[in-house]
């Protein structure tokens, strides 16, 4: 107890504190409240420690005591004679860690290849949506019957807060996220993506999420969040026309072949 009584000992004590939580609570705390959770990327994990780590200097140095009480047993460490036995143990560890984890980082691993699935899973005939039974095969974007113009300002900004993250300001899955997820977030600039499918196909698939996937779609380690319980239908409704007004894609219909 002596040693978190401590500020050198504080400050360990507070980024443990802090990589626990942000390396596991990002899944524990939001199922318990009900939310969805996704993959903390540890680029990101590595910017909430530093910024932890920089706050936790500002506050030890913040008294000129403590800020000297904190340097002294490095400096005793580095320089009293006594302590050559630590310093050389520090000199050997120290590099054997850093190596180590440059080993870990860059080593090849063999495994398995992933088993196949299909990119665009054959869509169910009905869905529920929020308990209202719809037919894919009928529906239809009713946004493109009124103002399209606005429908396609709201969905630039509800796509802005919510699927910019993995998806991209560019909407090709380059987002400050995507890097952290197997699959990679979807491109919708490919023409192989929302050109070949009709917007029902792309409602389903938003409001669905990655749990909504049927079995030819696993497996599937993606964390898009069922989107049904976050946004309502005319919202996800303008995301999907946005999509296609940005990209300049063409939704295929139910008439052109079937081609989900």
């Amino acid at each position: 107890m002596k040693a978190l009584r401590h500020p050198l000992g504080q400050l360990l004590l507070v980024m443990v504190v802090a990589y626990i939580v942000f390396e596991f609570g990002v899944w524990l705390v939001p199922p318990l409240l009900g939310v969805a959770s996704a993959p903390v990327p540890n680029s990101v994990l590595l910017q909430y420690l530093a910024t932890v780590f920089v706050g936790g200097l500002l506050y030890v140095s913040a008294s000129e005591p403590r800020w000297r009480e904190f340097k002294r047993p490095i400096a005793e460490t580095m320089v009293e004679p006594e302590r050559r036995p630590a310093r050389i143990a520090l000199l050997v560890t120290l590099p054997l860690l850093v190596g180590a984890l440059v080993f870990l980082s860059v080593r090849p691993s063999v495994a398995a290849p992933s088993a196949l699935r299909s990119i665009h899973p054959a869509p169910p005939s009905t869905i529920t949506f929020r308990g209202q039974t719809m037919q894919l095969a009928t529906l239809e974007n009713p946004l493109r019957a009124g103002d399209v113009a606005a429908a396609y300002r709201r969905g630039r900004s509800i796509y802005t807060r919510n699927c910019m993250p993995c998806h991209g300001d560019a909407l090709a899955g380059d987002g400050h996220f995507a890097h952290g997820f197997n699959p990679a977030p979807i491109d919708f600039t490919d023409n192989g993506t929302i050109p070949q499918l009709s917007e029902s196909y792309v409602f389903w698939r938003i409001a669905k999420g990655g749990p909504g996937l049927p079995r030819e779609g696993a497996p599937w380690n993606s964390a898009m969040p069922v989107w049904e319980d976050f946004l309502t239908e005319e919202e996800i409704w303008a995301v999907v026309l946005f999509l296609y007004e940005q990209t300049g894609a063409h939704p295929r219909s139910w008439h052109e072949g079937g081609a989900e």
